[in-house]
Formats: C-alpha cells, sequence, structure tokens
C-alpha cells in the first residue's frame, strides 16, 4: 500500500512538472531540460528566456502555503549544487544570468510562478 501512495504521489508531481513547463513555454521560455539528475541532486526544469537561464523547483501540494514552505534550505543547497554540475559541462551557458525559481501547484489551480525563489549564497 504504501509503495503504490509513493507511485501516486511521483505520478502527481510529473504531472505537475509537466503542467508547469507548459506554462513557462507560454510565457517564453525554451524548457532544456526535466527531472534532470546528477550525483549532487535532481532540477525539475531548467528552462531559457534570452540571456536568462532559470532552475525550477516545482512543489504540488494541497494548498499555496504549505506549497511555499515545501522547499527546504537543504533543498535548495542541493539544487544550487546540481546547477552548478550541469553548467560545468556547458561552458556556453555560464555566461548567462542564473535564477532559481519555484513553481507552486495546488489543485484545480493554474500553477504559481515564483521567480528568484532563493538566490544560491541565501
Amino acid at each position: 500500500m504504501r509503495q503504490r501512495s509513493r507511485r501516486d504521489a511521483e505520478r502527481h508531481g510529473r504531472r505537475a512538472e509537466l503542467l508547469c513547463a507548459w506554462l513557462l513555454r507560454l510565457k517564453g521560455y525554451r524548457i532544456l531540460e526535466r527531472h534532470w539528475k546528477c550525483a549532487s541532486g535532481e532540477i525539475d526544469i531548467i528552462a531559457r528566456r534570452g540571456r536568462l537561464l532559470v532552475f525550477v523547483e516545482v512543489k504540488a501540494r494541497d494548498d499555496w502555503a504549505s506549497a511555499a514552505e515545501s522547499v527546504s534550505r537543504q533543498q535548495q543547497v542541493r539544487i544550487a549544487r546540481a546547477a552548478n554540475r550541469y553548467l560545468a559541462g556547458r561552458p556556453a551557458l555560464q555566461q548567462l544570468d542564473q535564477r532559481f525559481d519555484a513553481m507552486l501547484v495546488v489543485p484545480r489551480r493554474l500553477p504559481r510562478h515564483v521567480p528568484a525563489a532563493w538566490s544560491e549564497s541565501s
């Protein structure tokens, strides 16, 4: 039973990420990667718009407050490390401005995009 609920949660999260990717596309971003993984961690969405490279964490929860609170400091550090690993292999992207965003997803609502949700140094 527990495994099934974990599987359902993963499916729900993937659907939320897909919805967020589409919303970012509508806002003019080009999706470079989804579910990018390395030893340091995973980045849900990596997108680019002009000279801006955005690393996006997607959080799907029952309400806005719990979604916003669910991006822990530890996760932020892991995502920043993963972003550095991603950039290490892509010198052309290192010259772009970089930002860490969050996208919050709750039932029956459009995702909420939070630009610059945190900085690497915070």
